[in-house]
């Protein structure tokens, strides 16, 4: 039986290194913190979580829940460290960073099977005795960049992604906020800071006057020819870019360019966070999420932005119940990296123009916690499968695991952005049967229960392919 090697301690990589070391494999999980950090991790822990704590939806037949229930059937081992350690948050799975971390270290310390090295990874393996997982993240080390492009011939692609801000407990004003729930959906466990239109108004003023951070050379984006031929950082001859933010993920200064009322129908939203004290929606809102077991700190949803720090408190304490508020951790934005995957991928997540090298989580072009552990899971499988001198099948296509690797391995590479788990990326229902069923809720009930038959199929066929 090959090794398997597994370059990443994010998320990815640890559950990769489980899976396959639950199936058999030998494995050396490599992490080059704490001897070299990176712009935005604060610790050297596994599976630090850099921005929020949030592992998104936990509601019945949602997209994001779907994802997490073929993880569980599949025994993902850090969505059982993230139930074990989950924070109230309504109908959303949030976990306390520290005790999720500290968590998965165990798991990989306690298997026999794992050795952990700290060091920099800057080649990947030749030795064909090997089968390497490469899952190094939004964040990945610029020697292996180089690696990539020398690998793949083909341009590495960038976007911006977020940290949200950090406010002490204490220090929040509690005679001016509440606890809710959007929609009374599941347990009211966000702090709601209601705006009237008058503070909305100068919080909008203030926000557009605001300085931002210079962005840094490691964050520009360089568009020139010789990007295209792969170079890994910018020449003489290249242009630095303006900011390529992922949508998904805008800071709030740039939703705000965008239209006065923007961020009232993005993370300001007040629609079904009916204020007890007057029985109306406010005229916007910013809702905190709690961060860790003991409720001391709460996160700013979305509220992820580029200002500088000290203009991030003068314009942060803004907001209602936060006139005096202790920040714990200012909003960031960073640079991520991940690959062109419909150009160098297989479905089996092996590139194309080395098969005993895969890739996982954000570096494949994955976006979030939650797809980045199934990215994770899967690749942890598959390399047990190749060290075992197997071939890899890949999940079915009706599913969500199915669903996201089709989507990274055939969208258009011209215009290829990571994505999240969504029900766009799944199969519809057939044509006669999405004119009978109208109820968007009834054909997505179909969908999961459809996806979850797959799944559990593909996990016992391809139990009994390893046990043969």
């Amino acid at each position: 039986m090959k090794r398997v090697k597994i370059i990443g301690g994010g998320l990815a990589g640890p559950e990769a290194a489980l899976q396959a070391a639950s199936l058999g494999c030998e494995v050396t999980l490599y992490e080059m913190r704490p001897h070299r950090s990176t712009e935005a991790h604060q610790t050297s822990d596994f599976a630090e979580l850099v921005c929020s704590n949030s592992l998104k939806s936990e509601s019945e037949n949602s997209a994001p829940w779907l994802l997490k229930q073929e993880m569980r059937r599949a025994n993902s081992f850090l969505l059982q460290a993230a139930d074990a350690s989950s924070v109230p948050a309504g109908h959303a799975l949030a976990v306390d960073r520290t005790e999720f971390s500290n968590r998965v270290q165990q798991l990989i310390e306690q298997n026999p099977r794992i050795t952990v090295v700290r060091e920099e990874m800057t080649s990947l393996p030749e030795d064909l005795d090997v089968v390497t997982v490469l899952a190094t993240g939004p964040l990945t080390s610029p020697a292996l960049v180089n690696e990539l492009q020398r690998l793949t011939g083909s341009q590495h692609l960038a976007f911006y992604d977020s940290i949200s801000p950090i406010v002490d407990a204490s220090t929040i004003d509690m005679e001016k906020v509440y606890f809710a729930a959007r929609w009374d959906k599941g347990t009211a466990d966000y702090i709601n800071c209601p705006f009237t239109k008058e503070e909305y108004e100068r919080f909008i003023q203030a926000l557009s006057t605001a300085e931002t951070v210079p962005a840094k050379e490691w964050e520009q984006i360089p568009t020139s020819h010789s990007e295209t031929e792969g170079s890994a950082s910018p020449t003489n001859n290249q242009q630095l870019a303006t900011p390529k933010y992922f949508e998904g993920c805008l800071p709030i200064e740039e939703i705000a360019r965008r239209g006065h009322d923007t961020l009232r129908f993005g993370p300001m939203k007040p629609a079904g966070l009916t204020n007890p004290r007057t029985g109306r929606w406010p005229y916007a809102v910013v809702q905190l999420r709690q961060e860790n077991l003991r409720a001391d700190s709460y996160n700013l949803v979305g509220f992820q932005n580029h200002l500088k720090y000290g203009e991030q408190a003068r314009v942060l304490r803004l907001i209602p119940g936060l006139g005096n508020a202790k920040f714990l951790r200012y909003g960031q934005i960073h640079r991520n990296t991940y690959i062109n995957s419909p150009s160098v991928l297989t479905e089996t997540l092996q590139l194309r123009s080395r098969p005993d090298i895969l890739i996982a989580g954000q570096l494949s072009g994955v976006e979030g916690y939650t797809e980045s552990i199934a990215g994770g899971l899967l690749a942890g499988r598959f390399a047990a499968a190749l060290a075992q001198g197997l071939t890899p099948v890949p999940p079915p296509r009706l599913t969500a695991h199915g669903s996201l690797i089709h989507y990274i391995t055939h969208s258009e590479a011209k215009s290829f952005q990571p994505a999240n788990i969504t029900f766009d990326l799944l199969l519809p229902l057939e044509e006669e049967l999405r004119k009978k069923i109208r109820d968007k809720k009834e054909r997505h009930r179909i969908q999961c229960e459809r996806a979850l038959e797959a799944w559990q199929q593909w996990l016992q066929s391809a139990i009994k392919m390893m046990v043969e």
